[in-house]
């Protein structure tokens, strides 16, 4: 056949082979790996919603010290230092700080943050005294001395936040926009609270679904940890009934089975031995038994046990990220082990949680604060930092005081900064030196008086001689006075 009369066959391309694989090892011969009828294919993650169950929680956190701990540790590291503030006259600083002392506010936003972190949630209102909780805040109508401090509402105090939400762009986007308080003896007439006149902190984040399966409010630190709880809860009780058992004794009778038959005066001679033998063995005593008796003592070895329950502690510090040290209160074992490095880590967390959850609230808080106690409002450059964790040993704070001293008295000298400011910027660093705190107002206030009066700074005492009687023909001193 001819090329030309062949037919037009092509070639099929050959197909690629498509074959399953799995990114994990299985052998379904020896039941290895997971999906092979094994144990551990069996093992699967379930929803309890241990953070709905509000009586749970409470018992939890009445009846274990370490779940107490845990609640309460983050929230009392993310408030006990404070704030260093920037911005803002001195004075006016250590009036806004004294007001927030006066008021307990460090101490309402610390149980804020407690019970968010027991329930998943809770709301701290600004009681701003004359105004309607229901109406929204406008910062700017804060008279002096009309905020009063914070009142706590956990989220079992408020109605179940549905209904209208809040549609302005910004963080609140999404929550609601009321909060019916439930609480007859919250302190609090029952009706809404408008969502600018509160503080609110969530527990733990949650995916969308599971966020609004809980009303749009957070997880409980207890749920995730639960399991692990428990097991540490049921070792050291277990370990403690263990004491009893530390130390048995065992008595051997012959033929006891037919004298508990017999009952009667055998039974009740028996009883008279036995307790006569358990009141005989003191110290000073001696064991008295029949010939044909035994008597043994077993010892329980406890050896163990204590790695078993360090390695549950870790793993509830591991749930909550909280070092050992800070959760047990115990200084850290083992050759070379300081705990400096946990502790750094934990302090970097506790600092991400501050700016994350308590920034935004804070700032809210001190634009109410400065209103109520300074009459003004916070100016344009106003910002402030959490304070460091890591308390300053006496020798570092001395250090910071010399060359903080030696910085403020050299610009006091070269006239960047009048004696008075010199005195505020002491005052201020006192949190951080420990020095200086002693500078009233008073004192800076008279400093203040005598730059006012004084000449300023490069002024001349010269007295300029009277020319006026001069001779206005002599060309000398005329020219001198027309430069004058």
């Amino acid at each position: 056949m001819s090329r030309k009369n062949r037919p037009n066959v092509r070639t099929a391309p050959a197909q690629a082979v498509t074959q399953r694989t799995d990114d994990s090892f299985a052998n379904f011969q020896a039941r290895l790996g997971w999906g092979t009828e094994n144990q551990s294919s069996a093992s699967q993650y379930t929803l309890t919603y241990q953070s709905r169950n509000r009586v749970w929680l409470e018992a939890a956190y009445r009846g274990s010290w370490i779940v107490r701990a845990a609640v309460d540790a983050i929230p009392e590291d993310m408030t006990r230092a404070g704030i260093d503030t920037s911005g803002l006259d001195p004075v006016d600083t250590t009036k806004l700080e004294r007001s927030m002392g006066r008021l307990a506010n460090w101490d309402q936003l610390c149980d804020t943050g407690k019970w968010a972190q027991l329930y998943g949630g809770c709301l701290a209102v600004m009681l701003i005294d004359g105004q309607d909780l229901s109406t929204p805040l406008r910062i700017q109508t804060v008279g002096r001395g009309q905020f009063k401090g914070l009142l706590v509402l956990d989220r079992w105090m408020v109605a179940p936040p549905v209904g209208e939400l809040v549609t302005d762009l910004g963080p609140d986007l999404g929550k609601p926009k009321f909060y019916n308080v439930i609480a007859a003896t919250a302190g609090l007439p029952t009706g809404p609270i408008h969502y600018s006149r509160v503080i609110r902190m969530d527990g733990e984040a949650l995916p969308f679904y599971q966020r609004i399966a809980e009303n749009g409010w957070g997880l409980s630190i207890l749920e995730p940890m639960w399991d692990r709880l428990i097991a540490f809860d049921s070792a050291t009780v277990g370990v403690g009934q263990l004491v009893y058992k530390a130390h048995l004794r065992v008595l051997q009778i012959e033929k006891l089975r037919e004298i508990l038959a017999m009952g009667g005066p055998a039974e009740a001679a028996l009883r008279k031995q036995v307790e006569f033998t358990r009141l005989s063995q003191t110290n000073e005593g001696m064991t008295v038994l029949d010939a044909s008796d035994k008597f043994d003592t077993h010892q329980y070895s406890f050896a163990g046990l204590d790695n078993v329950l360090i390695q549950f502690g870790h793993q509830l510090c591991g749930a909550i990220g909280t070092p050992y040290t800070r959760l047990f209160g115990q200084s850290p074992t083992g050759i070379g082990a300081t705990g400096e490095g946990e502790m750094k880590q934990y302090h970097e967390k506790i600092k991400q949680r501050q700016e994350r959850k308590l920034r935004n609230p804070l700032s809210r808080l001190l634009a109410v604060q400065a209103r109520s106690e300074l009459g003004v409002a916070l100016p344009e450059d106003f910002d402030y930092q959490f304070r460091n964790l890591q308390e300053m040993s006496e020798a570092e704070k001395a250090e910071i005081g010399a060359k903080t001293t030696t910085a403020v008295t050299a610009a006091v000298d070269a006239n960047l900064l009048t004696r008075s400011g010199g005195m505020k910027e002491l005052k201020a660093s006192a949190p951080n030196t420990g020095m200086f705190s002693t500078i009233t107002d008073d004192q800076i206030a008279q400093a203040e008086q005598e730059e006012t009066a004084a000449p300023p700074p490069g002024a001349s005492n010269l007295q300029l001689p009277d020319l006026s009687s001069l001779r206005t023909g002599d060309s000398f001193w005329s020219r001198f006075r027309r430069k004058l």
